[in-house]
């Protein structure tokens, strides 16, 4: 998710991408990282087979499906602030200091690269910098030993959801990833530590945050129009979130977790699930062929 992210808005500044297109980009990213919680609950399944599945696999569905239902009206809300100028005013760059001392780190690294490297393949040499930084990032994060025996009581807190909230937004800040963020509630709710209906607001606050270093690269480019795409994601996806814990919490959470088991409990529905989220980004991709995209 996050190198997408950050590819999007690069090549934004670079002018290669539309305001509309990166801004669509940029929220398919964060539907593409919720996958992968969905790809790490099939693979702890497997390997767990003594163990309900429905809680590591149902964990990954109902990581995609709430990162759906939080990011698809936050679309529409933050595309609606770009579009009035709401945010017209803001003009965020990161400070003087900062871009003086990435240059002095990496401008001779961009110079050396920009002057030996043909062209047509800057592009890819920036993005397998890009992959490769995030995976040693990942390398380099905590992660859950999914053999460790948890003997002690859930804690009362995490049956608030205001409480999970918050939990989700520090951890997808700390690790600047939505996906470290969320893959660790897999074994989390296989052993039993956390149910899967205490997890949405967790979600949601994680899908919030994981934006900061993309906020960081946005304000790295040229354009101020760059960060502003970044923030109005935000805002779309942080008035969503918090109009669901506060208005209509308990619909939403029955909705989820229903769907969840309806899939669960079926290997067909699962298969064309799973199926349907891999054609559905192909038909997007071919309907920009034929239709062609708007220059906004």
């Amino acid at each position: 998710g996050s190198p997408v992210a950050a590819t999007a808005i690069s090549l934004f500044g670079a002018g290669t991408l539309t305001k509309l297109q990166t801004f669509t980009m940029l929220s398919g990213s964060r539907l593409g990282a919720s996958f992968i919680v969905l790809l790490t609950g099939f693979l702890y399944a497997m390997k767990n087979k003594g163990r309900n599945r429905g809680d590591s696999i149902g964990m990954g569905i109902q990581a995609l499906t709430m990162t759906a239902i939080v990011y698809l009206p936050g679309m529409m809300i933050g595309y609606a602030l770009l579009r009035g100028g709401v945010l017209d005013a803001v003009n965020w760059h990161a400070s003087g200091k900062l871009e003086a001392v990435l240059g002095r780190v990496w401008g001779p690294t961009v110079d050396w690269v920009a002057a030996h490297v043909p062209g047509g393949l800057l592009f890819l040499v920036g993005l397998g910098t890009i992959l490769v930084s995030f995976k040693l990032l990942d390398h380099v994060l905590p992660s859950v030993d999914s053999d460790t025996t948890v003997t002690s009581k859930r804690a009362a807190w995490l049956k608030h959801p205001w409480t999970m909230f918050a939990l989700g937004c520090l951890v997808a800040t700390l690790t600047l990833s939505v996906s470290v963020a969320l893959t660790v509630l897999v074994p989390l709710a296989a052993k039993g530590i956390i149910k899967r209906d205490e997890a949405l607001p967790y979600i949601m606050g994680a899908n919030i945050t994981t934006l900061a270093d993309t906020l960081v690269v946005a304000m790295l480019q040229q354009t101020p129009m760059a960060a502003r795409i970044v923030l109005a994601e935000a805002i779309g996806v942080t008035v969503v979130s918090v109009f669901i814990l506060a208005v209509c919490y308990q619909p939403v959470k029955r909705a989820v977790i229903g769907l969840d088991d309806w899939l669960v409990a079926s290997n067909r529905r699962l298969g064309l699930f799973v199926g349907g989220l891999l054609v559905l980004p192909i038909s997007f991709l071919l309907s920009g062929l034929v239709i062609g995209t708007p220059g906004v």
